[in-house]
């Protein structure tokens, strides 16, 4: 890192904004009196200059000059990209989409 600027870790939380990402960072910290570990988020808009970035995804956001009235922070790196592309089927729907049905149940005599 050749400069001193921030760099921080948080997590797309909204998308939905042209080149811009909302980043929630998450800061933990012990209170000094009563020694508790206290969570506070800070969300930052960031630019996502390729606008691929998706909800949910981890990304590393760096200071910047102003971009515009609200936009301090640029993306560095995406350093997990989990976003809705990421769904996994559940074992149910995978077994009704390839056209098996569940056994019917018989009506015994009871």
């Amino acid at each position: 890192m050749a400069n001193k600027r921030r760099r921080l870790v948080g997590r797309v939380v909204s998308s939905k904004m042209d080149k811009t990402v909302v980043v929630a960072i998450e800061r933990r910290k012990l209170h000094p009196i009563y020694k508790k570990v206290v969570k506070t988020t800070k969300k930052v808009m960031a630019h996502d200059e390729s606008n691929a970035i998706q909800e949910g995804a981890l990304v590393r956001v760096v200071e910047s000059r102003p971009l515009s009235r609200h936009k301090r922070w640029v993306v560095e790196a995406v350093i997990e990209a989990t976003g809705r592309e990421a769904l996994v089927k559940l074992p149910d729907e995978a077994a009704a989409s390839s056209g098996d049905s569940a056994p019917a149940e018989s009506e015994g005599a009871s």
